[in-house]
């Protein structure tokens, strides 16, 4: 029987808000799983059991369904330590290392868990994974002028990239004005430390889809119900 995922995800979503108390300052992610947090949150908001909570968006996407949801926001610049992020992933390996940026929000995602406190992830059972880059490319946001250079090098570490599209055929444009490249490992991500490194080293690479060290805990909705993974002690 296939899972009801949308289900699932607004399942994941309502056992986060668990962690979110009146006062905090919350980092608000990208995506799917993501969206039922903010309706959730709302929810909170106006029936009075969540109050002066203030989100910073992490995308231009997140921010104006927030407004229209009515959920307070401010930017970094008026809120530069935040309490708690809740955000989705693509991918989530057993040591809590992430694949994100599926939805094109990678760099402003991974600026706000850094702001963060604690980050928690919300997805639902199918993101799980033995080995990053199994089943999720891995997104790279570079400067235009860069992507030449970016294919070139990103190539020679053993991946396939390629330029992701909009619906029209266009490039695909980030909230800050790059592109994403998109990059495929045939055997997956073997040195997750070693590869951040070596895309951080390519001029033009602003960011990419790696979360390394970042997720405190994963809460995972699945057919038996749901599940919170804890980072491994080091």
């Amino acid at each position: 029987m296939t899972p009801d995922l949308e289900s699932l995800k607004r399942q994941a979503a309502e056992a986060a808000l668990e962690y979110v108390q009146s006062g905090m300052a919350l980092g608000l992610g990208t995506g799917s799983t993501a969206k039922y947090l903010l309706y959730g949150l709302a929810d909170r908001l106006g029936d009075g059991r969540l109050r002066e909570i203030v989100g910073v968006p992490t995308s231009e996407r997140t921010a104006a369904l927030a407004r229209e949801l009515g959920i307070p926001l401010a930017t970094l610049a008026e809120r530069p330590q935040l309490d708690l992020a809740i955000d989705g992933a693509d991918e989530i390996d057993p040591q809590l290392e992430l694949i994100k940026g599926l939805g094109g929000a990678l760099l402003r995602e991974k600026i706000v868990a850094a702001s963060a406190a604690r980050m928690i992830i919300v997805s639902d059972s199918t993101k799980r994974v033995g080995r990053l880059g199994t089943r999720a490319p891995l997104p790279v946001e570079v400067i235009a002028f860069a992507l030449p250079l970016a294919e070139r090098r990103l190539s020679a570490l053993g991946c396939t990239p390629v330029l992701r599209r909009a619906a029209d055929g266009s490039a695909f444009v980030t909230d800050e004005g790059n592109h994403i490249l998109d990059c495929r490992f045939g055997d997956g991500i073997g040195d997750a430390r070693a590869l951040d490194a070596a895309i951080h080293a390519i001029p033009g690479v602003v960011e990419h889809g790696m979360f390394i060290g970042m997720a405190g805990v994963a809460i995972v909705a699945g057919d038996g119900g749901i599940t919170r993974l804890a980072r491994p002690a080091a």
